[in-house]
């Protein structure tokens, strides 16, 4: 199974990333219920995701993703 980040505005597909990757991302951001299916992803929590282990791909995902903004909402989804 792999899980899908999208961009939660404009719906835009982000990626596939890994269980270990989807991991490290639930235990790391905060969620606001335990429902949550969408994070808040700025550069310091992109910073902490990879000295946390997190792969070469997701952080290159999430960098691509927040770009020069200040950090942008994803959601995912199982696939």
């Amino acid at each position: 199974m792999s899980i899908r980040l999208s961009e939660k505005d404009s719906g835009r597909t982000l990626g596939n990333i890994s269980e270990a990757d989807f991991q490290m991302l639930v235990d790391y951001m905060e969620e606001e219920s335990s429902k949550d299916q969408d994070y808040y992803v700025e550069h310091t929590a992109i910073d902490a995701l990879e000295s946390l282990g997190a792969s070469t791909d997701f952080v290159a995902l999430l960098r691509t993703a927040v770009g020069e903004s200040e950090g942008v909402d994803v959601v995912w989804a199982a696939e």
